[in-house]
């Protein structure tokens, strides 16, 4: 039976964190009421002229050189001509033939994936779908312009993936990298970060690339990886049966985990591109591409490879906790205040993040409490000075978490004592309280004497238990052993 390999290329729209628009000064905020934030040129009138933002601009380059792409020093606009009912001036200001950026990669695990090229382009308006359930859910709908003239970094990839694992592994590391820049929040819910996969399957061992589908709509990491893992098994289904792959736009359906033809796949003649006439031709220099690259800030990789080799993380803990910026900066706050480098990490990496993620529907991070890296710190130097086991060290940390924003800073110290947390290491008050255990349950240690070794784990959470989590592990397990052993 033939073997066929997948090879995917991927599209990501980013939006860019200006303040106003690529090409006027309305505004970029998400969530106002439809069409409150346009003007006579997002909304495409007649005689008007586009102004180029330079922040845009500063960061589609910023985002080039993060990616290892060549930032060309000509660059210019074009029309890409179009009709939809979102895009009143019929046309789209992007870059076609001379980009901002190019012949860029970014490595996932130890494999480079080519970016093709990075450009920089506005984003269309949006249509509102609504009235009685129809054919396709809606008999008319609304435009809402807000979104028109958003600035875009187009960012396009070579067709150098090959697993539905690996896109979603490229679309993480590139949507960090453009958190750490600061240039894009990465938002999928918002549409700040978009994706379309390019997917078409080939025999291994074959160069030739085969005939492609677009999929489109896709709203997580995760409906990326399944709408991509769907269509290698259709086209392998259609392929098997003698029948031949259209090169074609399609749609994923989230609820039948399938896609679905949406249109013929245009190619760059039908969008009939030429030079944008309004926008004269950008001049970048190489020391204002110098100037930008001087802002850039520690980006994922060499952060990650710093936790592993200077604080003697796991990688697998490093990937965790850099993804995350907010937490990795609050990390480094804490390491520069002298905090314990693994001890701190399995504090955030643990309870924190378990924290964080039962606050369902609410986007708070790290920053948005009370707690501080000096009380991050702290509660680490508890646990290495005894104060604190694990449990009440998990339990001060959530407290704090968990304590109302507006709250004074709070002293671990003071916390501690008020609380009674701190940790019991009393050897004579301790083997009291083993004794009393193992005589209150003669069942559990008859199984134990007969062989049943897991029972010692009992026996220590009620020990524990006994003491209100505060007991010294070591002590408590040296002891435990010590009268187990016994006649």
């Amino acid at each position: 039976m033939l073997e066929y390999e997948a090879v995917i290329g991927l599209e990501v729209h980013a939006q860019l964190k200006t303040k106003s628009k690529i090409f006027c000064s309305c505004s970029t905020e998400f969530g106002a009421e439809p069409n409150q934030q346009v003007c006579p040129v997002c909304l495409g009138m007649p005689g008007v002229l586009p102004v180029l933002n330079k922040k845009a601009l500063e960061y589609g380059i910023k985002c080039g050189i993060a990616l290892n792409c060549k930032i060309s020093e000509n660059s210019k606009f074009d029309r890409k001509n179009y009709f939809y009912p979102d895009l009143p001036k019929a046309y789209q200001v992007s870059q076609y033939d001379q980009p901002v950026c190019s012949d860029g990669y970014l490595m996932v695990g130890d494999r480079k994936i080519r970016i093709l090229r990075a450009h920089l382009e506005e984003d269309a308006g949006k249509l509102v779908h609504a009235g009685a359930a129809g054919l396709h859910g809606s008999d008319y709908s609304l435009a809402d312009f807000n979104r028109s003239g958003v600035p875009l970094l187009e960012i396009v990839s070579e067709p150098d993936l090959r697993t539905p694992d690996e896109a979603r592994q490229y679309l993480t590391e590139l949507r960090t990298i453009l958190r750490y820049l600061d240039v894009c929040d990465g938002n999928l819910e918002e549409g700040s970060f978009r994706c379309d996969a390019n997917v078409s399957i080939r025999p291994v061992g074959e160069e030739k690339l085969g005939t492609k589908a677009e999929i489109k709509n896709m709203n997580s990491f995760k409906a990326v990886q399944r709408a991509i893992q769907s269509e290698i098994e259709r086209q392998k289904d259609l392929l098997s049966k003698g029948q031949r792959v259209i090169q074609e736009t399609r749609l994923w359906n989230e609820a039948t985990q399938s896609t679905f033809s949406m249109r013929s796949k245009e190619e760059a003649h039908d969008y009939r591109y030429f030079p944008e006439p309004d926008l004269v031709p950008l001049k970048i220099s190489p020391a204002q591409v110098e100037s930008i690259r001087k802002t850039l800030p520690e980006l994922p990789e060499a952060r990650r490879n710093r936790y592993v080799g200077d604080a003697g993380l796991s990688s697998e803990d490093a990937v965790i906790l850099v993804e995350n910026k907010d937490l990795a900066d609050f990390y480094d706050q804490a390491l520069a205040l002298g905090a314990s480098a693994k001890a701190a990490a399995n504090l955030l990496l643990g309870p924190a993040m378990s924290h964080f993620n039962k606050l369902s529907g609410e986007q708070q991070t790290i920053s948005d409490t009370i707690l501080t890296p000096q009380n991050l710190r702290d509660i680490v130097e508890n646990i290495n000075s005894g104060a604190l086991n694990s449990t009440t060290a998990k339990q001060v940390l959530l407290d704090l978490l968990a304590m109302d924003r507006g709250s004074q800073v709070v002293d671990v110290k003071d916390y501690i004592q008020k609380k009674g947390l701190i940790q019991v290491s009393d050897e004579t008050q301790i083997a009291s309280i083993v004794q009393t255990v193992l005589d209150s349950k003669p069942d559990q240690l008859a199984e134990f004497r007969a062989g049943k070794v897991k029972v010692r784990g009992f026996f220590f959470g009620e020990v524990m238990k006994s003491l209100k989590g505060k007991g010294n592990p070591e002590i408590i397990n040296k002891i435990l052993d010590e009268k187990l052993a016994g006649p």
